[in-house]
C-alpha cells in the first residue's frame, strides 16, 4: 500500500462511525475513573450554562426591582435578532477553518438597501428584501473568489470587504441614517409570539437546522473534517473548496436576512452602526466553543453565549454602568473565550 493510499484509507476511517455492538454483545464496563473522567466532561459541556444560573441569581439579588422583571426578559431574549444571525453566519465560515470578518457589514449593506429602495425608489419592499439578500450572497461569492481562487488571505480579504461595504452604505444612504416604514415587514419580523419578537424563533429554527446539518449529516461531517485537516479531508475525496465557498456563501445569506429582519423591527438603521455588530457576534461564537461541545464551533453553544453576553449588558447596565461597558463586557469574554477555546482544543488533541 502507498502512503497516499494509506492516508485515505485512514482519512475515510475517520468519516465513518464506529459500529454498533451486536445483538450478542455487551459494552466493557465503564471504570471508575471513565465515570469521573465522563462527569467531569459533562460540567465541562455546561459551565457556561451553570454560569448564566448564577449571573441571573446575582443581578436578581443586586437589583431585585428591575431585573428579575418580564420587560428585562424581553430585553434580553427580544433584541438579539439580528446578531443571532451575523454570529451564525460567522460559525458557518469558523466551522471550516476559515474567517469572515465581514458579516456585519453584509448585515448592515442589507439593512440599507432594504430601505433605501423602499423609502427612497418606490421598490416593493418584498422585492427589496430580496435584492438585498442576493447582493450579500453575491458579497459571499466575491469572498471566495478572492480567498479560494486567488488565494489572498481570508483575515485580510474579508476586513477589506468589510471597510468597503461600509463605505457603500454609507454612500447609497447619503452619510446618515436611513428609515423604512413597512407595516407588513414589521409584521413579519416582529409581531410578538409568547412575549418575544417572531424573528427570535426564526433565530431558534436557524440554530436547529445548523446542528442538525453539523451533527447528522455528511455535509456536516465534511465540514468539521475540512475545518481539523484540510489536507487530510481531500485525500478522503472531500470536496474541500465547494464547502469553503458554501461557507461563505452560506454565511453571506444568513447576514443578509439578519440584517432585513433588523431594519425591519427597527424601522430605521444607521450604516455607521454596522461594525458595532462584529465584537458581539465574534465573542459569542468564541465563548460557544466554551460549552455544549468544548473546543468546537456549534450552533447551541453560540446561541447560549449569545444570551448569556446579554444578560450580562442588560443586568451590568441596570446597575447604573455607562455605555462603556458593552466593550469592555464583551472584549474581555472574547478573550476568555479564545484561551478556553484554545486549551480544549489542546486538551482533546492529548485526550
Amino acid at each position: 500500500m502507498t502512503p497516499n493510499e494509506s492516508a485515505t484509507s485512514t482519512a475515510r476511517a475517520r468519516l465513518t462511525p464506529a459500529p454498533d455492538p451486536g445483538p450478542g454483545e455487551r459494552p466493557a464496563p465503564t471504570a471508575p475513573g471513565h465515570r469521573r473522567k465522563g462527569l467531569a466532561d459533562l460540567s465541562r459541556r455546561g459551565s457556561l450554562i451553570l454560569v448564566w444560573i448564577a449571573l441571573f441569581i446575582t443581578f436578581g439579588l443586586l437589583s431585585p426591582d428591575q431585573f428579575p422583571t418580564t420587560g428585562t426578559l424581553q430585553t434580553i431574549f427580544g433584541s438579539q435578532q439580528a446578531l443571532v444571525f451575523i454570529a451564525l453566519g460567522a460559525l458557518c465560515a469558523f466551522s471550516v477553518g476559515e474567517f469572515d470578518f465581514s458579516v456585519a457589514a453584509v448585515a448592515g449593506l442589507s439593512a440599507t438597501l432594504v430601505a433605501v429602495l423602499v423609502s427612497e425608489q418606490g421598490l416593493n419592499v418584498w422585492l427589496a428584501a430580496i435584492v438585498a439578500v442576493a447582493v450579500a450572497v453575491g458579497v459571499g461569492a466575491f469572498n471566495a473568489l478572492l480567498i479560494i481562487k486567488i488565494g489572498i488571505n481570508p483575515i485580510v480579504t474579508t476586513l477589506g470587504v468589510a471597510t468597503l461595504l461600509t463605505g457603500v452604505s454609507s454612500r447609497i444612504s447619503n452619510g446618515g441614517s436611513v428609515f423604512l416604514d413597512s407595516p407588513s415587514l414589521y409584521k413579519v419580523a416582529a409581531t410578538k409570539v409568547l412575549g418575544l419578537p417572531v424573528s427570535f424563533f426564526y433565530g431558534l429554527a436557524v440554530a436547529a437546522v445548523f446542528t442538525y446539518v453539523m451533527t447528522s449529516t455528511p455535509l456536516g461531517r465534511h465540514m468539521l473534517f475540512v475545518g481539523s485537516n484540510r489536507n487530510v479531508a481531500r485525500l478522503a475525496m472531500v470536496r474541500v473548496n465547494r464547502i469553503r465557498v458554501g461557507a461563505y456563501i452560506s454565511s453571506s445569506l444568513l447576514c443578509g436576512v439578519g440584517g432585513v429582519l433588523l431594519v425591519g423591527t427597527v424601522g430605521g438603521f444607521d450604516p455607521a452602526s454596522a461594525s458595532s455588530y462584529l465584537l458581539p457576534a465574534l465573542s459569542a461564537t468564541f465563548l460557544g466553543t466554551a460549552v455544549i461541545q468544548p473546543g468546537r464551533f456549534n450552533p447551541a453553544g453560540s446561541m447560549i453565549a449569545i444570551y448569556f453576553l446579554a444578560t450580562g449588558i442588560v443586568g451590568l447596565q441596570l446597575l447604573g454602568f455607562a455605555g462603556w461597558i458593552s466593550d469592555v463586557f464583551y472584549g474581555s469574554a472574547l478573550i476568555i473565550a479564545i484561551v478556553l477555546s484554545t486549551l480544549f482544543r489542546r486538551d482533546r488533541r492529548h485526550s
